[in-house]
């Protein structure tokens, strides 16, 4: 399952579809003998695409759930918390500093504001059932994590974390927030989850709502 070994400009997928394709076949092989409910929680932006190829390979319904990082003013790359739509917080270890309330509330906001672009979703819960967590990548595995802390209070069967790339570095410590880590590729060193795209564009709001709608007419 894992590949930690790869060279720096070692390249894993054309793009999120392929990627997509290859982690809806991990997934299916490992849900295919278990006798449970499934459903699917996409972190968007990029997750939605790859939610969708999974839910459709083992035919379950697909909503989404919304965390972001929470960052410093005038360092928005580095992560220093995540937080969800509804205010599960997950902090780093020096997140206790001036301005971290700001910083949060800035961070949960974004979080409300996309949620709520998301208007057509499937009415269901995670109770009882197990919910596979999916991203287009990991690189810190903080929005990642606060979303299965999130998700852990609908009470599901299993939570499952699957992403198509993460640092081997991380899987260890994504079990803390999760039943099953399902990747395709751990490598060490990890710079970025892009370098590992061929193409890895921006995905535009619009797109994820769009392939979310298209689950839900299916």
């Amino acid at each position: 399952m894992f590949s930690p070994q790869l060279s720096p400009d070692a390249i894993l997928f054309d793009d999120r579809a392929d990627a997509a394709r290859q982690l809806a076949q991990l997934v299916l092989k490992e849900a295919q003998s278990i006798e449970a409910p499934f459903i699917v929680y996409a972190l968007p932006r990029g997750g939605v695409a790859i939610g969708v190829e999974i839910a459709q390979a083992i035919q379950c319904p697909l909503d989404i759930l919304v965390a972001k990082k929470i960052t410093r003013p005038h360092d928005p790359e580095l992560a220093i918390g995540a937080v969800t739509a509804d205010g599960h917080i997950l902090r780093s270890l020096n997140s206790r500093l001036p301005g971290w309330q700001e910083a949060v509330d800035r961070a949960q906001t974004k979080a409300k504001e996309q949620l709520e672009q998301f208007q057509e979703r499937p009415d269901i819960t995670a109770t009882d059932k197990i919910a596979l967590l999916v991203d287009d990548g990991i690189a810190t595995g903080m929005t990642i994590s606060v979303a299965a802390q999130a998700l852990r209070e609908q009470h599901p069967r299993e939570i499952w974390i699957c992403a198509p790339v993460a640092p081997a570095v991380l899987i260890k410590r994504l079990y803390d927030y999760c039943d099953r880590v399902l990747v395709l590729a751990a490598p060490d060193p990890f710079l970025s989850v892009s370098r590992f795209y061929r193409s890895f564009p921006q995905v535009e709001i619009e797109s994820a709502i769009a392939d979310l709608k298209k689950t839900l007419q299916n």
